[in-house]
């Protein structure tokens, strides 16, 4: 690896420690889908300071990369993501949850600058994707279409309906990240077996990669080098600890911290405020 790869690494892995803080200073005001939020932390921080395409001071940009959070209730993170990114000020995360705030409990396009699609409602969001994707295709745009979406989402049948329609319509301009840290408000194969995952988006018609969903460079690696087939969409199956980098969040779908946890929590990412 080159310095300025290194570099490049060292500074989204900073990134992606920043967007965990940011969430357990939610999680210590509000009810905040923690465990969630920080498996995906490092996906985001790869995408929004490496590779799409977005312009913070206009957001409605016709030139950007489209990015549908599908698991709308990890939304802090994707808030985190996005303040860090310009946005809007770092400051607003510190009213999560409050009335007339920018910062609410799903995705919502209507109030958040930067949030393209409003999710939550689990199972829609690779749907909303596809047709994105044609639409983009159909102006002859070169925009990307990501779409992020939880491993127990996937028990959603919506998502083999899209995952079909994206295959048939060869649209290899549409991304499917999967967070797969395993558990939702328990075990995903206790609950609904998805195994074997990467055999089934195979078998849909799509191009498969599954790697360390903590491990930048390989998510660095992965991200540049889409799409991995001419002609078909691409799904990348991340694999994530749920509530990484917290062990009070190990397997946690929501929190609210006590300001000693919070303490405790912000303690474990190396920060002391």
């Amino acid at each position: 690896m080159t310095t300025e790869s290194q570099q490049l690494i060292g500074r989204l892995e900073e990134r992606a420690r920043q967007i965990r803080a940011h969430v357990v200073r939610m999680a210590g005001m509000s009810d905040c889908h923690t465990g969630g939020s920080l498996s995906v932390a490092d996906v985001l921080a790869a995408l929004y300071f490496h590779i799409m395409k977005v312009d913070p001071a206009n957001p409605g940009w016709e030139g950007r990369d489209y990015f549908i959070l599908s698991k709308g209730h990890v939304v802090p993170a994707l808030d985190a993501a996005l303040a860090m990114r310009g946005f809007f000020s770092e400051d607003a995360l510190t009213t999560h949850l409050e009335l007339d705030s920018i910062i609410s409990g799903h995705a919502c396009a209507h109030i958040t600058p930067g949030i393209d699609v409003s999710s939550g409602s689990l199972g829609h969001g690779l749907s909303i994707g596809v047709g994105i994707a044609l639409g983009l295709r159909m102006d002859r745009a070169a925009n990307q279409t990501f779409v992020l979406l939880g491993d127990g989402e996937l028990q959603e049948g919506s998502n083999w309906e899209a995952a079909m329609s994206a295959a048939h319509h060869r649209l290899d301009a549409l991304t499917a990240i999967i967070d797969r840290n395993r558990y939702q408000t328990g075990p995903t194969e206790e609950m609904m077996a998805l195994e074997p995952l990467a055999e089934k988006w195979q078998s849909f018609g799509w191009s498969v990669r599954a790697i360390d969903g903590h491990d930048m460079p390989e998510i660095v690696r992965t991200l540049e080098n889409l799409p991995f087939e001419p002609g078909k969409p691409s799904a990348i199956i991340a694999r994530t600890v749920k509530g990484q980098g917290v062990s009070l969040c190990t397997h946690h779908h929501m929190d609210r911290f006590t300001p000693d946890q919070m303490r405790a929590a912000l303690g474990e990412l190396g920060y002391r405020d």
